[in-house]
């Protein structure tokens, strides 16, 4: 939980920037949401993302970043984070996480849904639901004088104690003029630990939440990760600013 440097405490102009890169995003991923259906490929979802991205006259943060080939990570049913799209369908029955950045005025915002097509199995639909909460849960903690790691333990005592498991390998970031900054925040470990959260940091908030076992692997091509077991995960995410009047969620 320790980070070597220090967490960027943003100006207000920095926040005024991030607020409207957070808004456009979010008027991205509301589209997304409005749009996917059974029958499209993970590379159509990419090609509307960009698209969607290019009408708002901003930049997507993630194609070419250390080289990852697309402007959105789609990851279907077992993929926990970092799909690559392509010619994948998508079918009724799955669940699809959409991961998506984008750079405005060069700065950062970064939000992740994880969306049911169709009619999905009860036990899916309640990890959704779940990964979801422990979203808003971790976020309830993003306020100035908690530790770090309040974030971490909220995510990870909800998503247990409803029966699932949260992802070790994987976690969330700060985000600023960078898509990673300082601190890594992840979504399990004890309460009142790390760096004390103070107003001006800006962090990106990420559950991955699996059915089955926590433990992962990425596949040959070097970026998705799945579960081990090859039961579902669900991922979601928020931009979150810590202020004054409490956690103000950037991308909503």
């Amino acid at each position: 939980m320790k980070s070597k440097e220090p967490i960027k405490i943003k100006t207000d102009e920095e926040l005024k920037l991030l607020r409207e890169a957070g808004k456009i995003l979010a008027s991205v991923v509301k589209e997304i949401s409005r749009s996917l259906t059974a029958g499209m490929t993970t590379a159509d979802l990419d090609v509307m993302t960009e698209r969607l991205i290019a009408e708002r006259n901003v930049l997507p943060a993630f194609k070419g970043y250390r080289g990852f080939p697309a402007c959105a990570c789609v990851s279907v049913n077992q993929e926990v984070v970092h799909g690559i799209p392509g010619k994948r369908v998508i079918r009724e029955g799955d669940i699809v996480s959409v991961d998506v950045g984008i750079i405005y005025r060069k700065y950062y915002s970064d939000t992740a849904i994880t969306l049911g097509v169709g009619s999905i199995a009860k036990p899916v639909q309640t990890l959704l639901d779940v990964t979801r909460k422990a979203l808003f849960r971790g976020i309830a903690q993003a306020r100035i004088g908690n530790r770090l790691s309040d974030i971490s333990f909220a995510v990870q005592s909800f998503a247990e104690a409803q029966g699932f498991s949260v992802v070790r390998d994987f976690v969330g970031h700060g985000i600023g003029s960078a898509l990673h900054e300082p601190p890594e925040i992840p979504n399990f470990g004890p309460p009142h630990c790390g760096p004390v959260l103070k107003e001006g940091m800006v962090l990106a908030i990420e559950p991955m939440v699996n059915i089955g076992t926590w433990q992962t692997k990425i596949l040959g091509n070097g970026w998705t990760v799945e579960t081990m077991d090859g039961k579902p995960s669900a991922h979601f995410e928020h931009t979150v600013a810590i202020t004054q009047e409490g956690p103000e969620i950037l991308t909503q």
